[in-house]
């Protein structure tokens, strides 16, 4: 029934991928276990934690590289409403996400000011659905910088019961009463909401942030992406606790930035607008005075219609007094434009459309007004000693300067261009030197006229064209998609958390057991001794199931069965003895506390059950343990070998009680000379005798890493078994008995594993205890149930 090993079988020695998962798997247990306590730790936080959504938002922004938005003022482009807008994707990207466009969103929605419903295990945030509202007023402005915490708890149908800050009761209230609060007033009101959602018990937390903190918390989580490189669409993106105020939030903020870029589209037409309404005024009142002039000329001198005494004069000058005229109105704008800019500041914008004549001049007005509204934007958030204000400012300056000079050789152009237009009417009128001189006076009156009439025209024209874009001011992004959140949360993620909690609840038992593993180097089983030995192995012994340190008639235990087994093999390795001669086993071990003494006296035991006349030999003299497990005299084998006078070893041996076959002869007195005393005559002629007398003799030896007492006496054993315990010896002590083995010191050596597990049998997936269950119950559930 023993097996030898192949030392051939290379496989037996090499890794081996069943045993490796056989090693886990026989410890279950842990993994179920682990999986349970990671999942329910899983199921408490997703009870426990506060969900977070996220909703999201699609715009069409304006971006002149990339097309975008259609414009609703395409029907006025030809009054050159449309020029000079531009803006681009990465640009609207930071605006959108700019602190101040941020903080204005969180100030329109009152964000800053959050109602958490006090539950009695986990506390929630309400948003809509609160049963009431708060309002500060007469605050100074470090109260908005400050954190503020309050607490309504309802006491009746109009009234609440207020708490401070420390949790001190402020007193019972009605509800819209004006209460004194830190430097100004506030008022709890009860918030209108549908009947089934109107509580009458409330306990409401309110906690009042400081908008700024507020706003750069919402600006973390704010992201803004172009969907991709070739389109001026933008997606907005929020994480926040509450479902609706993710959505709000998203919304508000688009509308606010629409607001703002129109807001700074307005600002060039508002001012236009006033610079034409004061012009306009003033060349009112100067058509007037003109037309009054001609009036009373034409009454004084009693004339109708001077000019058709002209005839042909007229007519030939007809066109040289045009463009008198226009050249006249063209200089008067320049003069105003001019004077206009002598008066004006780096905060003030020139009116953008008003001159028609010069393209270089128009074009550096634009670039005026748009360095302009940067330095205006620029100070919203920055001081005017900021070096990019002061930068701004140098180049309005510079551009400023550039403009008067374009002017001013605009009206050089115009004032030589008059000059030469008069010089050629000069020579007409010479011509026409005989119409009355009333006809010349008129005409004087009438140019002034028409020069005021025409300007006049123009500057009502282009009051429309301002008033047509303040009226129709287009926004800068377009909404695709409104804010939508998932109703599903984005964190924590069931599904993951569950698969996390799994993976941990498999991983950590298995990174437990594969440290364990990786640093024990303990014998564990059968495999582990043949993987390092040669000799054979008769059998290995489970721990002790109950307190019994011998067995009997009536033992059904695994340890029982075990020792039956060995008890089997030896007969195999003993089938060599003579007839009539004692069979003799020693027992060795490389350490005590092996087990050795333990199997020694249990297997003479076992043998003695079928009926065979067993003497068990003390001869492990230097740490005799035979009396912890029977009851033997304080001398014994040392005593014999040490008397010299005639004694018989009959004195020394001691039948054991409960066997009619078994008998002991125990170490005796532990000798000053153990060697000298084993290498005696005497030890041969002792076991001379015994082996005449019984029919086995079972020898508890020394440990042979040790002494060397064991092999001084191995010549008289027919077997040797060599004890090894689990979980004891370190693997590479095994060395040592497989040394002994090939170079034959220790006669027939086999080799036997005590105190392994019972449930995990042999090693090879084979374990005791066949027909009989009952001891089981013996050990405690939950030490089975964790056994290892």
């Amino acid at each position: 029934m023993y097996q030898y090993s192949n030392s051939e079988d290379s496989s037996e020695r090499n890794f081996n991928l069943r045993e490796q998962i056989e090693g886990y798997l026989s410890h279950w247990k842990w993994f179920v276990v682990g999986v349970a306590i990671t999942v329910s730790v899983a199921f408490i936080y997703l009870r426990y934690a506060v969900p977070l959504y996220s909703a999201s938002s699609t715009i069409l922004v304006k971006d002149e590289r990339k097309g975008g938005l259609a414009s609703e003022l395409s029907a006025f482009s030809d009054l050159g409403m449309l020029k000079n807008v531009k803006s681009n994707v990465d640009n609207e990207i930071e605006v959108i996400k700019s602190r101040t466009l941020v903080e204005k969103t969180v100030k329109d929605l009152g964000l800053n000011i959050s109602y958490i419903n006090e539950g009695r295990i986990k506390d929630g945030e309400i948003y809509k659905d609160s049963p009431i509202v708060v309002f500060f007023s007469n605050q100074n402005e470090q109260f908005y910088k400050e954190n503020h915490k309050l607490r309504v708890v309802a006491a009746s149908a109009s009234t609440y019961t207020l708490y401070d800050e420390a949790g001190s009761k402020r007193g019972v209230f009605k509800y819209g009463e004006t209460i004194k609060y830190k430097s100004g007033t506030c008022s709890i009101l009860k918030n209108n909401l549908e009947p089934e959602k109107n509580k009458t018990e409330f306990s409401i937390r309110i906690e009042i942030q400081p908008v700024l903190q507020v706003a750069e918390s919402y600006k973390a989580r704010l992201k803004v992406m172009a969907l991709s490189k070739n389109t001026s669409v933008i997606e907005l993106s929020f994480v926040d606790p509450v479902l609706y105020r993710a959505e709000d939030f998203l919304d508000a903020l688009v509308r606010n930035y629409n607001q703002d870029a129109i807001d700074d589209k307005n600002f060039i037409s508002e001012n236009t607008s006033k610079f034409i309404e004061q012009r306009l005024k003033l060349i009112s009142q100067e058509l007037e005075g003109v037309e009054k002039d001609a009036e009373e000329f034409k009454k004084t001198n009693k004339v109708t219609d001077i000019t058709s005494e002209a005839g042909l004069f007229l007519e030939n000058a007809s066109e040289f007094e045009k463009r008198e005229i226009e050249t006249e109105t063209q200089l008067k704008v320049v003069n105003t434009m001019l004077d206009y800019m002598k008066n004006t500041t780096n905060e003030n914008l020139i009116p953008a459309n008003i001159l028609t004549s010069d393209v270089n001049a128009v074009g550096l007005i634009d670039q005026y007004n748009q360095l302009v509204l940067e330095r205006n934007r620029i100070l919203k958030t920055a001081g005017p000693k900021n070096s990019m204000v002061l930068a701004v400012d140098k180049k309005i300056a510079s551009l400023k300067s550039n403009v008067s000079s374009s002017l001013n050789q605009l009206k050089a152009s115009l004032q030589i261009k008059k000059n030469d237009l008069a010089r050629q009417n000069a020579i007409v009128d010479g011509r026409i030197s005989q119409i009355p001189t009333q006809e010349k006076e008129f005409r004087i009156i009438a140019r002034q006229q028409q020069v005021k009439e025409a300007l006049y025209l123009y500057l009502l024209e282009k009051r429309e064209e301002t008033a047509i874009s303040l009226a129709v001011t287009e926004p800068n992004a377009k909404v695709i998609d409104q804010a939508h959140a998932a109703l599903s949360p984005v964190s924590p993620n069931r599904k993951v958390v569950y698969i996390v909690a799994l993976f941990l609840g498999l991983f950590i038992p298995f990174a437990v057991i594969y440290v364990i593993r990786l640093f024990d180097t303990k014998v564990k089983s059968r495999l582990d001794i043949e993987r390092a030995t040669t000799m054979p192995f008769i059998g290995d012994v489970p721990k002790s199931e109950t307190s019994e340190q011998i067995i009997n008639t009536n033992s059904r235990t695994s340890t029982a069965e075990a020792l039956r087994i060995v008890r089997t093999n030896l007969e195999f390795l003993l089938n060599e003895v003579p007839e009539g001669v004692a069979k003799t086993i020693f027992l060795t071990s490389t350490f005590p506390k092996e087990g050795k003494t333990f199997i020694s006296v249990n297997l003479a035991s076992t043998i003695a059950l079928s009926d065979k006349k067993v003497l068990l030999v003390g001869l492990d003299i230097r740490n005799p343990k035979l009396e912890e497990y029977l009851v033997v005299p304080k001398v014994g084998i040392t005593n014999y070998l040490a008397s010299k006078e005639y004694t018989k070893i009959e004195d020394f041996i001691t039948k054991v009680d409960g066997f009619s076959n078994f008998y002991a002869l125990p170490a005796g007195v532990i000798p000053p000379n153990p060697a000298e005393l084993l290498m005696g005559k005497k030890v041969g002629e002792l076991f001379e005798k015994l082996k005449q007398d019984y029919d086995y003799i079972i020898v508890d030896t020394a440990p042979v890493s040790l002494v060397t007492d064991t092999l001084l006496i191995a010549k008289y054993a027919d077997t040797f078994i060599y004890v090894t315990r689990a979980n004891y010896l370190d693997k590479r002590m095994l060395s040592l008995p497989e040394k002994l083995y090939q170079e034959k010191k220790l006669p027939n050596m086999s080799i036997l594993i005590n105190d392994t597990d019972s449930t995990k049998g042999y090693g090879y997936g084979y374990g005791y205890g066949y027909g009989y269950g009952s001891d089981e119950k013996l050990v405690p559930a939950w030490k089975r149930f964790f056994k290892k």
